[in-house]
């Protein structure tokens, strides 16, 4: 009987380590590859290769990107993405997905205590934070500090555009 209890208790033990390594991987996945491997932020991933941006986003970093998911996009006009993902439409693409990335990495911890934030795109986005709920610009963070190797991804569910200037 001890050798089945030494046997359960090294089995449980193992099971441990191995699904401490698995959490340990999914942080090694850069922040293109934890996007996609989340299934629900397809049509960013598509736009990030259109705007020839997925080879930055995984480079070092680090990065913090607010992620619309597939049903962010599908919110906006009909035939908007299409439009965009268009060749003759790249600077556009580009001016939309890099107003997303704020460089270095912020945590939630650290959004809630902002106002607003430099993106990528060079444009300030807005940050409000009431109760439970944070905004960036319009839209509502649904899932924060997903960790990536070269930086994090909160999700929001609404895709925000730079200002016109």
């Amino acid at each position: 009987m001890s050798r089945l209890i030494r046997f359960v208790a090294a089995s449980a033990v193992l099971m441990a380590l191995f699904l401490s390594g698995a959490v340990a991987r999914a942080a090694e996945k850069d922040i293109v590859d934890t996007a996609v491997a989340a299934g629900q932020f397809k049509t960013l991933a598509s736009a990030l290769d259109a705007a020839g941006l997925v080879g930055t986003l995984k480079g070092d970093g680090p990065f913090t990107v607010f992620a619309p998911t597939d049903e962010a996009f599908a919110k906006l006009p009909a035939g908007t993405v299409e439009n965009l993902l268009k060749p003759e439409n790249k600077d556009q693409l580009v001016a939309v997905l890099t107003y997303h990335v704020v460089p270095g990495t912020v945590k939630a911890a650290d959004v809630v205590k902002l106002d607003e934030v430099k993106t990528v795109n060079g444009k300030m986005v807005d940050i409000n934070v009431k109760g439970d709920t944070a905004m960036v610009n319009n839209a509502e963070v649904t899932k924060v500090d997903i960790p990536a190797s070269n930086g994090v991804i909160h999700v929001i569910d609404t895709v925000i555009l730079p200002p016109k200037s």
